[in-house]
C-alpha cells in the first residue's frame, strides 16, 4: 500500500482502527465488511481540505449538493445486503465519490453503478484507476433507470432516497436477489426487498437521511 493511502495524522491506520471499533458498537457483526472498510482510504475519496476528518462516523460534503455517506451507514447497507445473496453481480444506484462503490468491490465479483452528476463520476473513475479496483463499470444516467444491459443483479443498492421504490429496480433485481434502499421525502426509512420469483417480501428498518433521488442527468 502507498502511503497516501495508508494516510498519516488524521487519516493513519489507527484512527481507522478507532472507526472499526465504533462500528463494531454500533451492531455492525460482518467481518468481511469490517476489514474492507479497515482498509479503505476514505480520505482518499474526500477533498483534501476534508481529509483530517474522513475518518469520522459521518457524513461529508463531496460538492454538487452530495455527500459521502456515514461510514456506518455504508456499513450497515452493505452488510444487509449480502446477507444471503450471491456475491456475483451488484447494482449501485448514486456513484457519488465512489467510496460506497468500493467497498463493494471488494466484496463481491463485479459492480455496476449509475450516476447522474458527470463531474462526480468522473472523479470517482480517476479514483477507481489509481487504486487499481477493477471490477468496477460505470454508466452517466438518471439513477432511476437502473442499468437494465447487465441484468438481472444478485443485488442493488441505492444511496439516494426516491419517493416511491422505482419499478425499473424491481425487475432488474433477480430471482434470490435484495434491494436495499432508503424511501421517503421529509421522513425515510430504510427498506430491503427480497424477491422470490415475482414475488417481493418487504422489510422496513431504520430511520434514515439521505439525499434525495432526482431525475435526469447533468
Amino acid at each position: 500500500m502507498i502511503a497516501s493511502e495508508r494516510g498519516i495524522g488524521m487519516t493513519s491506520q489507527r484512527t481507522r482502527d478507532r472507526l472499526i471499533l465504533r462500528l463494531k458498537e454500533q451492531g455492525i457483526e460482518s467481518k468481511d465488511v469490517l476489514a474492507v472498510i479497515k482498509d479503505m482510504p476514505r480520505h482518499l475519496f474526500v477533498d483534501e481540505a476534508l481529509a483530517s476528518r474522513a475518518y469520522e462516523d459521518t457524513a461529508l460534503p463531496i460538492g454538487h449538493g452530495q455527500t459521502i455517506s456515514q461510514p456506518f451507514i455504508v456499513a450497515k447497507m452493505t452488510e444487509i445486503l449480502l446477507q444471503g445473496i450471491p456475491k456475483k453481480k451488484v447494482l449501485e444506484v448514486g456513484t457519488g465519490s465512489g467510496y460506497q462503490t468500493a467497498v463493494l468491490s471488494r466484496l463481491v465479483d463485479r459492480v455496476f453503478s449509475v450516476e447522474r452528476i458527470s463531474p462526480l463520476q468522473n472523479q470517482a473513475r480517476e479514483r477507481f484507476y489509481k487504486l487499481k479496483f477493477n471490477n468496477i463499470k460505470l454508466k452517466h444516467s438518471d439513477g432511476s433507470w437502473g442499468w437494465d444491459l447487465h441484468g438481472p443483479y444478485d443485488g442493488i443498492i441505492v444511496t439516494c432516497a426516491p419517493e416511491e421504490v422505482p419499478q425499473d429496480l424491481l425487475h432488474q433485481l433477480a430471482a434470490g436477489g435484495r434491494l436495499v434502499i432508503p424511501v421517503g421525502g421529509k421522513h425515510q426509512s430504510l427498506r430491503v426487498i427480497d424477491r422470490n420469483g415475482n414475488t417481493f417480501e418487504e422489510t422496513e428498518l431504520d430511520t434514515v437521511s439521505f439525499v434525495p433521488l432526482l431525475s435526469g442527468q447533468i
